[in-house]
């Protein structure tokens, strides 16, 4: 018999069923479209906090899954056997004018207490960041070290082999048992909404890309420049993207919008100068309502359980929604935020 049925192999539904079998359980995961077949095949894998002030329970929620996921990752490595691609290597943000600079100051206090001494936000000047550094108006820099890189599609397959290490089933097909959690994405959303009549969520596309570099970028920070992020992977790419796009014809196709993202990153960071792009790729990313991760009781399912609503950060949120769905369907703890619950959303 298997203990926990997790539907959707996505980063929400791998990291659930990984943390599920550490805390003992048997778990099946079903998809009928194989590991990260979504939003979770992606190229970009920004994991970048947000901004310390204004704190809510979102905002400490993720600082939290950020601080645990070297822990997180290093334990998926070393059962499985493949690299996830995670570094927390920080991030370098570009400075507009004055007045974000007053205010990129003003953060550096709000991070010393909200990230509790294990994270900085700092000002710096942009010699300070070698030939890597963005181009900057004001010649200052935001340069923060809680933001990480993480490789989507190898950290998708390094849960899928630490799970398999660990006795657990990816299945294609199956039956559910035990207590069941739909990590379904966009279909899932799309699904409640039907159910409920009203809008529980949509999909949001996004187009990225991923370079070749002529130069070795692998150690280097990611930059969030010109609303582009450029992210180099521990395999010497580069990933840029995003756009955001709420109206499309075809969730997978490429077009002129890629191409002005690609032309913002060139513009941004001399050092991308050259490099050859390898990939274009597009898909479809859960937002749910609420713009925050839904989990808990599933809405429409009774004595179910949903984790949805990744949207652009999902890869950084795994390890605490995977905590926290473990300790409910595990333990019978329920540590889930008021504003994460179904409910909100309806």
């Amino acid at each position: 018999m298997v203990d926990v049925t997790v539907y959707g192999a996505g980063i929400f539904g791998l990291s659930i069923a990984w943390t599920c079998l550490s805390r003992g359980a048997k778990v099946r995961v079903i998809d009928p479209y194989g590991p990260g077949a979504g939003a979770s095949g992606g190229l970009v894998g920004a994991l970048a906090p947000h901004v310390p002030e204004n704190w809510n329970d979102k905002k400490q929620f993720q600082f939290e899954s950020l601080i645990m996921a070297e822990g997180f990752w290093r334990g998926v490595e070393a059962t499985g056997g493949t690299r996830a691609g995670y570094a927390r290597l920080g991030r370098l943000q570009p400075v507009a004018d004055d007045k974000a600079l007053e205010l990129a100051r003003s953060r550096c206090m709000g991070a010393a207490e909200l990230w509790q001494g294990r994270a900085v936000w700092e000002v710096i000047k942009v010699g300070e960041a070698g030939e890597w550094a963005p181009i900057s108006p004001t010649g200052w820099l935001i340069r923060d070290s809680l933001s990480a890189r993480m490789h989507p599609r190898r950290a998708c397959a390094a849960l899928v082999a630490a799970i398999t290490a660990s006795g657990g089933e990816i299945v294609a097909e199956g039956a559910a048992e035990g207590r069941v959690i739909w990590a379904t994405g966009v279909a899932g959303l799309e699904e409640i909404s039907r159910g409920t009549s009203r809008s529980f969520g949509n999909g949001v596309k996004g187009q990225g890309a991923l370079l070749r570099p002529e130069r070795d970028l692998r150690d280097c920070p990611q930059i969030f420049a010109d609303a582009v992020h450029v992210i180099p992977h521990f395999d010497g790419t580069v990933a840029v993207g995003s756009t955001s796009e709420r109206d499309y014809d075809d969730p997978k196709s490429v077009d002129g919008q890629l191409d002005a993202v690609l032309a913002r990153a060139y513009a941004a960071v001399p050092a991308m100068e050259g490099a050859e792009v390898i990939e274009r790729w597009a898909g479809v990313r859960p937002r749910s309502r609420s713009r925050a991760p839904v989990l808990g009781a599933h809405p429409t399912k009774l004595g179910q359980y949903i984790a949805n609503g990744g949207f652009k950060i999902g890869f950084g949120m795994a390890p605490k929604v995977a905590q926290v769905m473990a300790d409910l369907l595990i333990d019978g703890i329920d540590r889930i935020p008021s504003g994460f619950r179904a409910e909100a959303n309806l």
